[in-house]
Protein backbone atom coordinates (compact mmCIF):
# COMPACT_ATOMS: atom_id res chain seq x y z
CA UNK A 1 0.00 0.00 0.00
CA UNK A 2 1.25 3.28 -1.03
CA UNK A 3 0.56 5.87 2.20
CA UNK A 4 1.61 9.54 1.90
CA UNK A 5 1.80 10.50 5.69
CA UNK A 6 1.25 14.86 5.17
CA UNK A 7 2.20 16.56 8.11
CA UNK A 8 1.26 20.89 7.93
CA UNK A 9 3.18 23.93 9.90
CA UNK A 10 6.09 23.78 12.77
CA UNK A 11 5.90 19.84 12.51
CA UNK A 12 9.44 19.63 10.37
CA UNK A 13 10.52 20.89 13.89
CA UNK A 14 10.11 17.42 15.66
CA UNK A 15 12.20 16.43 18.16
CA UNK A 16 13.30 19.69 19.08
CA UNK A 17 10.01 22.01 19.23
CA UNK A 18 8.69 21.46 22.88
CA UNK A 19 10.06 18.13 23.41
CA UNK A 20 7.69 17.91 26.77
CA UNK A 21 4.13 17.95 24.26
CA UNK A 22 6.10 16.13 20.95
CA UNK A 23 8.51 13.99 22.41
CA UNK A 24 12.27 14.14 21.14
CA UNK A 25 12.21 12.13 17.93
CA UNK A 26 12.73 13.55 14.86
CA UNK A 27 9.99 12.36 12.66
CA UNK A 28 13.19 11.49 9.92
CA UNK A 29 13.95 9.09 12.62
CA UNK A 30 10.35 7.87 13.45
CA UNK A 31 9.95 7.35 9.68
CA UNK A 32 13.02 5.38 9.24
CA UNK A 33 11.34 2.94 12.13
CA UNK A 34 7.76 2.98 10.42
CA UNK A 35 9.79 2.00 6.79
CA UNK A 36 11.57 -0.84 8.99
CA UNK A 37 8.60 -1.92 10.28
CA UNK A 38 6.29 -1.76 7.49
CA UNK A 39 8.55 -2.38 4.10
CA UNK A 40 5.85 -3.65 2.73
CA UNK A 41 3.96 -0.63 2.25
CA UNK A 42 5.64 2.57 0.35
CA UNK A 43 5.66 5.44 2.82
CA UNK A 44 5.79 8.58 1.41
CA UNK A 45 6.43 11.91 3.31
CA UNK A 46 5.58 15.72 2.96
CA UNK A 47 5.72 18.65 5.10
CA UNK A 48 4.65 22.20 4.54
CA UNK A 49 4.56 25.17 6.38
CA UNK A 50 2.28 26.26 3.83
CA UNK A 51 -0.98 25.84 3.40
CA UNK A 52 -1.90 25.78 -0.60
CA UNK A 53 1.64 23.41 -0.84
CA UNK A 54 -0.19 20.83 1.62
CA UNK A 55 -3.42 20.94 -0.80
CA UNK A 56 -1.57 20.81 -3.77
CA UNK A 57 0.85 17.78 -2.53
CA UNK A 58 -3.02 15.94 -1.50
CA UNK A 59 -4.40 16.78 -4.78
CA UNK A 60 -1.69 14.92 -6.47
CA UNK A 61 -3.28 11.93 -5.75
CA UNK A 62 -0.72 9.62 -5.73
CA UNK A 63 -1.58 7.22 -2.67
CA UNK A 64 -3.62 4.68 -1.84
CA UNK A 65 -4.34 6.32 1.76
CA UNK A 66 -3.66 9.62 3.56
CA UNK A 67 -2.18 10.31 7.18
CA UNK A 68 -2.28 14.06 8.12
CA UNK A 69 -1.66 15.95 10.79
CA UNK A 70 -2.55 19.46 9.75
CA UNK A 71 -0.87 20.56 12.86
CA UNK A 72 -2.24 24.58 13.50
CA UNK A 73 -4.44 24.29 10.06
CA UNK A 74 -6.44 21.41 11.80
CA UNK A 75 -8.40 24.40 13.78
CA UNK A 76 -9.05 26.37 10.76
CA UNK A 77 -8.24 25.17 7.32
CA UNK A 78 -11.50 25.00 5.61
CA UNK A 79 -9.73 24.93 2.55
CA UNK A 80 -7.67 21.60 3.61
CA UNK A 81 -10.93 20.37 4.94
CA UNK A 82 -12.95 20.69 1.39
CA UNK A 83 -9.97 19.20 0.12
CA UNK A 84 -9.70 16.06 2.02
CA UNK A 85 -13.47 15.66 1.32
CA UNK A 86 -12.63 15.29 -2.35
CA UNK A 87 -10.17 12.41 -1.59
CA UNK A 88 -12.17 9.10 -2.09
CA UNK A 89 -9.92 7.29 0.03
CA UNK A 90 -9.03 6.11 3.64
CA UNK A 91 -7.78 9.23 5.88
CA UNK A 92 -6.69 8.98 8.81
CA UNK A 93 -5.30 12.75 11.26
CA UNK A 94 -3.01 12.13 13.58
CA UNK A 95 -2.28 14.64 16.40
CA UNK A 96 0.79 13.96 18.60
CA UNK A 97 -0.46 15.37 21.48
CA UNK A 98 -3.87 15.11 22.88
CA UNK A 99 -5.47 18.14 21.43
CA UNK A 100 -8.31 17.71 24.04
CA UNK A 101 -6.06 18.51 27.06
CA UNK A 102 -4.70 21.69 25.60
CA UNK A 103 -5.50 25.03 24.63
CA UNK A 104 -9.28 25.69 23.95
CA UNK A 105 -8.48 27.14 20.20
CA UNK A 106 -6.75 23.04 19.62
CA UNK A 107 -9.80 21.30 20.77
CA UNK A 108 -11.99 21.76 17.64
CA UNK A 109 -10.82 20.10 14.41
CA UNK A 110 -12.45 21.31 11.38
CA UNK A 111 -10.11 19.14 9.27
CA UNK A 112 -11.65 15.81 11.44
CA UNK A 113 -15.30 15.60 9.62
CA UNK A 114 -13.12 15.18 6.49
CA UNK A 115 -11.07 11.89 7.69
CA UNK A 116 -12.61 8.65 8.33
CA UNK A 117 -10.71 8.39 11.76
CA UNK A 118 -8.59 10.60 14.18
CA UNK A 119 -5.92 9.86 16.46
CA UNK A 120 -4.69 12.02 18.83
CA UNK A 121 -2.21 11.84 22.30
CA UNK A 122 -0.39 8.89 21.38
CA UNK A 123 2.85 10.90 21.57
CA UNK A 124 4.55 9.40 17.70
CA UNK A 125 3.35 6.25 17.98
CA UNK A 126 0.13 7.54 16.49
CA UNK A 127 1.60 7.27 12.66
CA UNK A 128 2.16 3.98 13.33
CA UNK A 129 -1.83 3.33 14.70
CA UNK A 130 -2.22 5.25 11.87
CA UNK A 131 -0.81 2.59 9.49
CA UNK A 132 -2.41 -0.33 11.29
CA UNK A 133 -5.81 1.04 11.16
CA UNK A 134 -5.62 1.01 7.16
CA UNK A 135 -4.45 -2.74 6.77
Amino acid sequence: MKILIINGPNLNLLGTREPEIYGSVSMEDYLNELNNEFSSDEIVYYQSNIEGELINRLQEDDFEAVIINPGAFTHYSYAISDCLKNIGKPKVEVHISNIYKREEFRKKSVTAESCNAVISGFGMKGYKLAILSLK
